[in-house]
């Protein structure tokens, strides 16, 4: 599952990057971006149900969904940044106590369970924070270089 937001109407910062040096460019709006994700990812750790029963075979400890939840920056061809905001699953992250594999039929359910949904719900409530967010960094950031 991923989520996109696409940013429009920022013509003017648009073409103030552009003059930018590439390094520079790629600095400043990969922050703008990061903090965007920054702020879906809180609110999906905060929205996240935490599993407060015994621990048991084939129950993580409580708070490893919450403790799951990432933002990672990964390299995309097609765009200049992207963030991706995920969980954490699979072996590699069971010796840390971070696989919550089951996180797909918490946000989605299962025929024997109903979803709880909290990564479409925490981007749904904060794609305009975050692209006001990415509006605010981009605009510091920009100021910032101008004034170097």
């Amino acid at each position: 599952m991923s989520l996109t937001i696409e940013v429009q109407g920022l013509r003017e910062l648009s073409d103030k990057l552009k003059q930018l040096p590439d390094k520079l460019r790629k600095k400043v709006l990969r922050g703008a971006v990061s903090t965007a994700a920054k702020i879906v990812q809180a609110a999906a750790i905060q929205l996240a149900p935490e599993y407060t029963g015994e621990v048991s075979q084939g129950h993580a400890p409580p708070g490893t969904l919450k403790r799951a939840i990432f933002r990672k920056h990964v390299r995309d061809s097609e765009h200049d940044e992207t963030f991706i905001v995920g969980v954490k699953s699979g072996k590699k992250f069971q010796k840390k106590n971070l696989d919550a594999f089951y996180w797909r039929f918490v946000e989605f359910g299962t025929v024997k369970m109903p979803a709880h949904p909290f990564l479409r719900p925490a981007f749904e409530a904060n794609k305009e924070k975050a692209v006001q967010a990415i509006k605010q960094a981009l605009a510091e950031g920009l100021d910032k270089v101008a004034r170097e």
